[in-house]
């Protein structure tokens, strides 16, 4: 779930002005259970409830770790988190939200081998966000988003289009 918010202090903590998780897309949930037949496949000749109980764990433990690994997208307290990193918003030069074909080659021909990355698979749209440090080697972070102008817009902080 999206949140864009005008940033409001509520006792003491900060209300964050937007927060995206990058969940896992369903086609990833359908693939995964793969790991049922071939569970049961393999346990099979041991015995049938082993290869199916094998593999209710392995196919509940696939799903839980691609949740647990889903990184969150966040603006506040001046700061954008996006997974583990963290990045000053006056560090941020300028902003390029890109979908389509456009995304396509801010992934591939034009990705700067210097620049971090959080990137999904399954999320076609991205923001390159430039950083203002001349001195810093990374001169961008590229970010899969499924709401680069509302991110944008927080980042740039003015109203989305």
């Amino acid at each position: 779930m999206n949140e864009l918010n005008a940033s409001r202090t509520v006792s003491n903590w900060t209300v964050p002005r937007y927060r995206e998780r990058l969940w896992p897309a369903p086609w990833l949930y359908l693939a995964t259970a793969l790991v049922i037949p071939a569970s049961v496949l393999v346990f099979l000749p041991i015995n049938f409830f082993v290869g199916v109980g094998t593999a209710l764990v392995l196919y509940g433990g696939s799903v839980g770790l691609l949740l647990l690994a889903s990184p969150v997208i966040e603006v506040a307290d001046g700061r954008l988190r996006a997974g583990r990193a963290t990045l000053p918003l006056d560090a941020i030069a300028d902003t390029e939200s890109a979908r389509g074909e456009l995304a396509r080659l801010e992934r591939g021909q034009r990705l700067d081998a210097r620049a971090w990355l959080l990137i999904r698979g399954w999320i076609d749209p991205v923001i390159r966000v430039t950083l203002s440090d001349p001195s810093d080697p990374t001169p961008y972070w590229l970010i899969s988003t499924r709401n680069p102008e509302q991110l944008e817009a927080v980042l740039r902080r003015t109203p989305p289009s």
